[in-house]
């Protein structure tokens, strides 16, 4: 069962014993219980990516303050790569250099990329399904359970 379920201390809703309800009143306790169950799943699955969007944001900030720093200090070192291998060949000729290294250098990390991409995506709050999937099964015994 989910943790919400758990850390909820909820008493049963009825103080009948199960052997000696009425099917209706069962079936009235399990409706209930499956309406909170769910209530209580969806809060779960809200907080998880509430949680997972927060870090993200986080992370995300950083990494563009990052790369405005490293474009800044990246043109620097272009412009004096440039400069010296102006030194030994034509302006234009260390600037096509340099700019195509660059492209070369770009291409590779794009490809490299691409699968850590792949792997973070879709976002899933991955703990609420498996505590779902949990309830499920917990509520399919109950269920069997009862009807004997």
């Amino acid at each position: 069962m989910s943790r919400a379920h758990h850390d909820t201390g909820a008493q049963p809703v009825s103080s009948v014993p199960a052997a000696s309800a009425p099917t209706s009143e069962l079936v009235g306790d399990l409706a209930r219980k499956v309406t909170d169950l769910v209530h209580e799943e969806s809060e779960l699955a809200k907080a998880e990516l509430a949680q997972k969007a927060r870090q993200a944001g986080l992370g995300a900030g950083a990494m563009g303050a990052a790369a405005v720093l490293g474009l800044l200090g990246l043109g620097c070192l272009l412009a004096a790569a440039i400069a010296g291998l102006h030194l030994v060949i034509a302006l234009w000729v260390a600037a096509l250099v340099v700019g195509g290294s660059c492209l070369l250098v770009a291409g590779m990390t794009v490809l490299a990329a691409r699968r850590p991409v792949r792997q973070a995506t879709p976002p899933v709050p991955t703990e609420a399904i498996e505590s779902t999937k949990e309830d499920v099964r917990w509520l399919k015994t109950q269920a069997t359970s009862a009807r004997r």
